[in-house]
């Protein structure tokens, strides 16, 4: 990907694109193509100091000017109350093939800027490659340093920094708090500055959202290099909270970052650049979990931690379309042992050990990744040694009843939640006003319930053991969905039923009842769902979660909380449903030659928006509206996968279809 100046010719042009590089622990680095925070999740170090949360902003920026006879250039961007700093205007271009790389030019002289990750570790690399012009020159290299918090701004009146340097390390610990930062820098003196601080740093981004907009960072000091003349100068500044600085060569971390991407789709070996690009993607969400000492996935950046609905939904695009089985098994098993109840963790949070479960959708895409996972690697003998009681035990507990109202009733639908309760996938919730009421018989669930109980009778013949009692259940759940959800107006399905109300809300939900590895409906119904879904629901980025004819239909996504959270579920296109969607359409229409043109005509718009948004990912929302803006967090997991598994079985027919 190479962006040129066209990119940005204004400012606000140039912020619209972002980029992302994650460390596998949950810490990460951001920014946009100029270089100019936006977010106060941006920085070029969040650090994540019990993985994957607890995350930390670090090092915000380093910023660069040159000094050339006597004339100070800045390189670099920002925007304050009333002032944008324009240095992008000596930006020539930025690329990303792995990692992000800036050049730019003032006069005679270039300067190459990549920014890496060190993998496994709170570590951040940024190597610049100086190529001196006709005079000498001297390039400052400033850092802005932090430590909060990532869901916070910072402020001077809260912030105290003691510092020290010696052998070309600045050591930087913040009062209070028992951590270190380290600050490299391979050339150049270092000039201390005392109390010095970036005052008001203003996030555009969060100003939109209706939050807290400015922050202060202290900068400790710079780092003066001497460029002589047509010199060129490799240059490494390296930021850790890690106790040793292990690396100090930032062309072999560079190097080697590059070598282990390069093999994740080296793995795999799809010739097709977005399904490598895609591949790329899925590995910023899978991470390690100190906790549990296991492999998990980060539902979202820059603000999401691990989710249990998101993680059953993505695990199949983001491990089993990508070769990568063993970590899809560390995380079958992981939750395997968090199953309570009959149902497994909606979220691990951010703080604490206690995870809750107010989730009825979670533990029934355990099913589905289950079987996945089963389909792609015949491991059967792992499923029966350590998954298979757990998954009796959700079908039992989901028969007899469990928490959170969740039971099969006489007609051996799944019921769950009440009014205060939000228990289903569109959870918004504001205050007290819950924004999308789902609670009694929702679609979804009961297509869940009916795929989970086939997979039950599937898995158990596979295990010799008996399958007649999942076999009875699923064949009257079959007979009662059709009845009580099918819309003979509207000629597709009702969302939820809750009591004798009916809603007739037009939502993707209904797709799951066509697309999951058993569908429950098949036929004239299960083709009328879907021409209904395309028909109505359908954009070029995903399916909007409601009809644009319901006077509920909200089709900007932006604003205060409020606002955000009102539209969240009302008429916001959601990519993930895509995947289901495509799997819908192939299925109905025979997966016949023009069905797999028109499933690649679904998959190709995301060639572009790879391009846009967070590059070389999926966003997690967009506006209903068109021009469809991408909004929410801006690499989604479950986007990701969904696109990635969709393209890759039902378009490529390279994986296993269901």
């Amino acid at each position: 990907m190479n962006f040129g100046k066209s990119s940005w010719r204004t400012y606000e042009q140039g912020i619209q694109r972002e980029w992302l590089l994650t460390n596998g622990i949950g810490g990460f680095s951001s920014s946009t193509i100029i270089g100019s925070n936006t977010r106060r999740y941006h920085g070029l170090l969040v650090a994540s100091l019990n993985p994957p949360v607890s995350r930390h902003l670090i090092l915000s920026k380093v910023d660069e000017s040159v000094i050339v006879n006597g004339e100070t250039i800045n390189l670099f961007s920002y925007e304050v109350p009333g002032y944008i700093m324009k240095g992008y205007h000596h930006l020539e271009s930025f690329r990303y093939k792995y990692l992000p790389e800036y050049i730019f030019r003032v006069g005679d002289i270039y300067i190459e800027k990549k920014i890496c990750m060190v993998y496994g570790e709170n570590t951040v690399a940024i190597v610049y490659r100086i190529m001196g012009g006709a005079d000498e020159i001297k390039l400052r290299l400033t850092p802005l340093m932090n430590f909060r918090d990532y869901h916070f701004n910072s402020s001077k009146a809260y912030l105290n920094f003691k510092k020290q340097y010696k052998d070309r390390v600045l050591n930087v610990r913040p009062a209070f708090y028992d951590i270190d930062i380290s600050l490299y820098c391979s050339e150049g003196e270092f000039k201390d500055f005392d109390d010095t601080w970036f005052y008001n740093m203003d996030y555009a981004i969060e100003r939109e959202r209706g939050l807290a907009s400015t922050e202060d960072h202290h900068i400790p000091g710079c780092f003066d290099i001497n460029i002589g003349p047509m010199e060129e100068k490799i240059v490494t500044v390296i930021a850790t909270v890690e106790e040793d600085i292990k690396f100090l060569d930032g062309p072999d971390i560079v190097a080697k970052e590059e070598k282990r991407l390069k093999s994740l789709t080296d793995r795999v070996k799809y010739k097709d650049e977005l399904a490598k690009r895609l591949v790329l993607a899925a590995d910023d969400f899978i991470v390690h979990r100190k906790s549990t000492g296991a492999k998990t996935i980060i539902a979202g950046y820059p603000w999401f931690t691990d989710w249990g609905r998101d993680t059953m939904i993505a695990l199949p695009g983001l491990t089993l379309s990508t070769g990568r089985f063993e970590d899809a098994k560390d995380i079958l098993y992981t939750f395997s042992k968090y199953v309570k109840d009959g149902l497994i963790p909606n979220m691990f949070p951010d703080a604490g050990n206690c995870p809750p479960y107010n989730s009825v959708d979670a533990p029934l895409w355990y099913f589905e990744a289950v079987y996945k996972y089963a389909q792609y690697t015949k491991d059967y003998e792992f499923i029966k040694n350590t998954l298979f009681d757990g998954l009796k035990d959700i079908i039992k507990s989901f028969a007899k009843g469990t928490k959170f109202n969740i039971k099969m009733e006489e007609d051996h639908l799944i019921t769950a939640g009440d009014q205060y309760t939000q228990l289903t996938w569109m959870d918004a919730k504001v205050g007290d006003w819950v924004v999308t009421p789902r609670h009694g018989k929702a679609v979804e669930i009961n297509a869940l319930w009916y795929n989970a109980l086939k997979i039950m009778s599937k898995l158990s013949k596979e295990l010799e053991q008996d399958a007649r009692y999942y076999e009875e259940i699923a064949a009257r759940v079959k007979k009662s969905f059709a009845k009580s959800f099918w819309n003979e107006e509207e000629q597709c399905l009702y969302d939820c039923l809750t009591g004798d109300y009916r809603d007739d809300k037009v939502r993707s939900n209904q797709i799951m009842a066509v697309s999951l590895s058993y569908p429950v409906l098949e036929g004239d119904m299960a083709k009328k769902i879907v021409n209904k879904v395309f028909k109505e629901l359908y954009t070029a980025y995903g399916l909007r979660s409601l009809s644009p004819r319901a006077k509920e239909f909200a089709g900007i996504y932006m604003g205060d909380q409020y606002r955000r959270d009102g539209s969240y579920h009302q008429g916001t296109v959601w990519t993930w449903p895509l995947g289901q969607f495509i799997t819908a359409y192939m299925r109905v229409n025979n997966y016949s030659k023009n069905a797999r043109e028109m499933a690649a005509r679904f998959i190709s718009p995301f060639e572009e928006h790879i391009k846009d948004a967070c590059l070389g990912s999926v966003s997690e929302i967009f506006d209903g509206n068109e021009p469809l803006i991408p909004r929410g967090c801006f690499a989604q997991a479950w986007s990701v996968s969904e696109i990635l598994r969709a393209y890759v079985e039902d378009v490529m027919e390279e994986g296993v279809r269901r």
